[in-house]
């Protein structure tokens, strides 16, 4: 069985500040190792149900987050970035029997994480076919677009309950609440016993039914904070602007989000 993980650090237990998810300063150190013990608890669940070939992506700033040295032997790990549209979901193929989201966090304009964003904090709320988008969402869809269904997401537990229906057999794991500017999380070793627990029996389960439908239509808008971000970024192919501060594209081709992703936001 070929397992994909991507991983954020922003849901993480205990990572509350803007601090702790930037390299060099105050608590970084311990949010980066318990990201990296959280990606360990996914893939050692899924080595339990059978898995034997895994792919990590750190996804979170410059990618070289997670220690690779505590990874298993079957796991391979993706550092930096190439530039590619699937972006936090790189290296993503259909040859993978299944996707895991670990340490991902709140949608841009959501109040369940104090480190809420989408892809940029320049952004008041992203919405995709009216719906707060977050990052699970974009890159869960973009695994969905390669035929890979997505079966395993950990983070704060608004994200967890925005995303519960979007993909059919989703397991999720709550590892902490946010409130305004605080965070109550688990403690580190119990959020990793959970998402080690849900990691292997998000597998066990019949995945011939995982895969999620995508909508035929997309209507991507965006709301930035600056007028003067809204104004240039109208500019990317496919988008205008509505009003202000916002900007908007449609489009049949889920690929067409992604690649402007990249550029916008």
């Amino acid at each position: 069985m070929k397992v994909y993980i991507s991983a954020d650090i922003e849901g993480v237990a205990t990572a509350t500040t803007w601090d702790h998810t930037t390299i060099a300063r105050p608590g970084y150190d311990l949010a980066a190792a318990q990201m990296t013990a959280e990606v360990l608890a996914a893939c050692e669940g899924a080595i339990a149900a059978g898995a034997d070939s895994i792919l990590v992506k750190d996804a979170h700033e410059t990618g070289t987050n997670i220690d690779p040295r505590e990874l298993p032997e079957c796991a391979e790990l993706i550092r930096g970035w190439s530039g590619h549209y699937n972006s936090m979901a790189e290296g993503i193929t259909p040859e993978f029997d299944a996707a895991m989201f670990i340490g991902y966090h709140s949608a841009a304009g959501r109040a369940g994480n104090p480190l809420s964003h989408t892809f940029t904090p320049a952004t008041v709320w992203v919405r995709l076919n009216g719906v707060k988008c977050s990052e699970f969402r974009l890159y869960s869809w973009a695994c969905a677009l390669q035929g890979v269904p997505s079966v395993l997401l950990s983070g704060d537990r608004m994200l967890c309950e925005d995303s519960a229906q979007i993909h059919p057999m989703l397991k999720t794991v709550a590892v902490k609440d946010g409130f305004g500017g605080m965070t109550r999380s688990l403690q580190p070793a119990l959020a990793c016993r959970r998402i080690r627990a849900a990691a292997g029996e998000a597998l066990r389960q019949d995945l011939r039914g995982a895969l999620c439908t995508l909508p035929k239509h997309f209507t991507l808008e965006i709301c930035y904070k600056e007028l003067s971000v809204a104004a240039r970024c109208a500019n990317y192919p496919g988008f205008s602007q509505t009003d202000d501060n916002t900007i908007r594209m449609e489009t049949d081709d889920f690929t067409d989000v992604l690649r402007a992703a990249q550029f916008v936001m």
